[in-house]
């Protein structure tokens, strides 16, 4: 009999009563309540921080019965029941100022349901009564639970007047959190992203920022171990169904879902969202990249020209400016990290620098699928122009076939996107030949330089260096491959070794020639 998964359930009460799996992460509730009281927690979306909230809530209700056979059950004496705010920014579509204010009164009035409504229109009033109201009411201090505090910002980022009119708002509403301290147990605040400027994290300047604590590293997410023990079940019927051996299975696993780090010493977390559907369906998928990417950071990413091509655990950034987010930051890097498409890969000690990437392979070919259209809005992956048909190419050794295939594929790029710089055509290539799968390497080092693309075949190894024609020719780009010596690391292999120098035409706007040498 399979178990039941808790695929999509966010409420704890829910999941412990209706016998949903659980990974237990209550002993962190103990850490929190004890060493503090204001707290943010950011994660990337489908990150399992709702469920946790909801676990909050049902701790300070009291409901010691949910928590039989858990960490906390043995860690916690003194059960007691506190006032809960929960505020759920889920709920609503951002659209304008008003949506903000709908999503509020809609978060208020179920609050005022318990403590009698407040006759004010401003919803900061409001709040500021209802947590005062019920300190008194209750005798005991109140707790403020937020999801996805960031959402409304997020959701107007393309829109920078609404996202300011929005921001005002929350200003004055998370404000209401700092003068009323002295009625507050416990706040706890969860979002992907933390926006510097607004209220909560200039003016409410006490609260504490775990996102990057590695105390905290855990608090969502799964563990490899965590993973073994809590799974065994599931990961031997996905063995069977797949036909794979069980450590074959592991490591299928830690490939596509594993990876994500959220301190410079964390041990690899896995994505609980696709894991469990992976579980469910028996199937390795892309799960969590099929939630979608945020609309407005494809739109950033294309208006800032970023290069995609350093996202393979090429980029370095500043560790004192990877936490926040400002509106018109210039670099999107912080929010790319934040929102899970980057991870910390390691960290430079002397210039206090991580270098970052991609956590795994579902993220990354999420990621290229979605900058596809971007780069190429009227190139189909689809029927001639499928990733299949260029594979077939190379593995029938048809060097021509797959180099006119290309040729064809750049030539249907429309003119208004083609800006005639290297870079550009380097990332069209780069984004096409990564989504051709696991065989095929791109900005491949070498001892003094960097192979564009490295495909590699059962009996060849095929090297790719591509010029824009009006800096140099194919055969520079062929000359390049021997000088900088790109083969050097393949000669052992005991495989043919194929050379492509090619060179883009910015007049025709697609590959115009190309050169082929041979290593025997």
């Amino acid at each position: 009999m399979n178990r039941k998964l808790p695929i999509g359930i966010q409420d704890f009460e829910d999941l412990r009563t209706n016998g949903y799996l659980y990974v237990d992460k209550t002993a962190y509730i103990c850490q929190l309540v004890n060493m503090g009281k204001p707290y943010f927690l950011g994660r990337p979306r489908r990150f399992g921080k709702s469920l946790f909230l909801s676990t909050l809530k049902a701790y300070f209700l009291g409901k010691k019965e949910l928590f039989e056979g858990l960490a906390i059950a043995d860690l916690e004496k003194d059960w007691m029941e506190y006032p809960v705010f929960y505020l759920d920014f889920n709920v609503g579509i951002y659209t304008d100022v008003n949506s903000i204010y709908e999503t509020l009164n809609y978060n208020l009035k179920i609050v005022e349901e318990k403590w009698g409504k407040v006759e004010a229109d401003n919803p900061a009033t409001r709040f500021g009564e209802l947590i005062r109201r019920a300190h008194v009411k209750s005798g005991r201090k109140v707790v403020v639970l937020v999801d996805e505090y960031d959402k409304p910002l997020l959701g107007t980022m393309d829109n920078l007047e609404i996202n300011d009119e929005i921001r005002t708002v929350l200003k004055g509403f998370y404000g209401v959190l700092k003068s009323n301290d002295e009625h507050l147990q416990f706040v706890f605040l969860t979002g992907v992203t933390k926006f510097s400027k607004v209220s909560v994290f200039s003016d409410l300047n006490q609260l504490q920022d775990i996102s990057m604590d590695e105390d905290y590293a855990g608090i969502c997410g799964i563990f490899e171990d965590e993973l073994i023990r809590n799974f065994q079940p599931e990961i031997a019927n996905l063995a069977k169904k797949n036909e794979l051996s069980y450590e074959e299975t592991l490591a299928e696993l830690k490939k596509r879902y594993d990876g994500y780090h959220f301190t410079k010493e964390s041990v690899n977390i896995y994505n609980p969202f696709s894991v469990l559907n992976t579980f469910k369906k028996l199937d390795f998928g892309y799960y969590w990249y099929e939630t979608g990417t945020p609309i407005f950071l494809v739109k950033m990413l294309k208006e800032m020209d970023f290069n995609v091509t350093n996202m393979e655990n090429k980029l370095r950034f500043p560790v004192r400016s990877i936490a926040d987010y400002q509106i018109n930051y210039k670099d999107p890097v912080p929010l790319l990290y934040q929102s899970g498409y980057l991870t910390i890969k390691g960290y430079d000690k002397q210039f206090d620098e991580y270098r970052l990437g991609y956590p795994n392979e579902e993220v990354k070919y999420g990621f290229i699928y979605n900058m596809m259209p971007i780069f190429m809005p009227n190139r189909s992956i689809m029927g001639d122009f499928s990733i299949s048909s260029f594979i077939r190419d190379l593995q029938a050794n048809n060097v021509n076939a797959f180099m006119e295939r290309l040729k064809a594929f750049f030539a249907g790029i429309p003119n208004e996107l083609n800006n005639k710089e290297e870079k550009h055509y380097q990332t069209v290539f780069y984004l096409l030949f990564t989504l051709m799968g696991e065989f095929v390497q791109t900005e491949v080092d070498s001892s003094i330089g960097r192979a564009d693309a490295v495909v590699v075949e059962h009996d060849t190894i095929y090297i790719f260096e591509f010029k824009l024609t009006e800096n140099t020719s194919a055969e520079n780009a062929l000359k390049q491959i021997d000088e900088r010596k790109y083969a050097a690391k393949y000669a052992v292999s005991n495989k043919k070794i194929v050379k492509i120098g090619a060179e883009f035409s910015a007049e025709e706007r697609t590959l115009s020639r190309w050169v082929v040498g041979y290593n025997q």
